[in-house]
């Protein structure tokens, strides 16, 4: 009996400690609680072992799908995937956990990871390339990123994560205007004005108030005269005098 409980003892200090893991599978732990592979997981997490932690949430969701262990392991899980660069994995793990539980009591943390895996993501990705051919970058998931935040802000307007997501969307509104006005000025420079006036006037319809809206109504402007639609031109003309008095187009 002794000698049962020692081994017991011992391989319970494994899975805490996450030594010698590599190799296991969620049946590996089937001789072992919900709660005692929890703890692994997140011991690994606080390792930065986060690889590691992966295989313990794995294996509690498909031994103790039902027990609550599961359910932060499904969470836990998000966070893991994020650190280890495995931005696809975190974002099915973000959806699956905001289509199990859509009014959780931690669902909008889903909502809030999955925005700041596509927010990561884009902002290595325009790093990288900035200032160089931005016409020709995909801000898709920067898209998706605004997209997760405003749903977090609209179902879980209290949340604590409700301050940094509005301000993470305010800079990617920015940011998306920007990258709409680099390709406006692409196409003006090489005088296709009608591709020119229609990319700028969807930073003045869609992204009120952003400052890259001055520059989208001189392009608009400029664009208009160009192509000789003089009442187009005298609108936008208007427009950005009322907005901007004290610099006359």
């Amino acid at each position: 009996m002794k000698i049962k409980k020692i081994l017991f003892i011992c391989f319970a200090g494994l899975i805490i400690s996450g030594c010698g893991t590599k190799d296991l599978d969620p049946s590996s732990f089937k001789n072992y609680t919900a709660k005692q592979i929890l703890v692994g997981g997140e011991k690994a997490i606080s390792r930065h072992e986060y690889s590691e932690s992966v295989k313990y949430f794995e294996a509690i969701d498909a031994l103790y799908p039902f027990d609550p262990e599961s359910q932060q392991g499904q969470l836990d899980s998000i966070y893991a995937y994020y650190k280890a660069a495995d931005h696809a994995s975190a974002i099915a793990a973000a959806n699956r956990y905001i289509h199990l539980y859509p009014e959780g009591e931690h669902t909008d943390y889903a909502y809030y990871m999955k925005g700041i895996v596509n927010y990561d993501k884009e902002q290595s990705l325009l790093h990288r390339f900035y200032p160089r051919q931005q016409e020709n970058l995909d801000v898709s998931n920067l898209r998706e990123a605004f997209f997760s935040f405003g749903e977090l802000l609209k179902k879980f307007p209290q949340s604590i994560y409700a301050g940094d997501a509005e301000k993470r969307m305010y800079y990617i509104r920015n940011m998306l205007a920007q990258h709409e006005l680099h390709i406006a000025e692409f196409y003006y420079d090489r005088k296709a004005y009608i591709a020119a006036a229609n990319r700028a006037s969807l930073i003045v319809k869609h992204f009120g108030g952003v400052p890259q809206a001055k520059e989208a109504l001189k392009i608009m402007f400029k664009s208009y005269n160009a192509l000789g639609v003089t009442k187009q031109a005298a609108d936008t003309k208007r427009i950005f005098n009322l907005n901007f008095p004290k610099e006359k187009l």
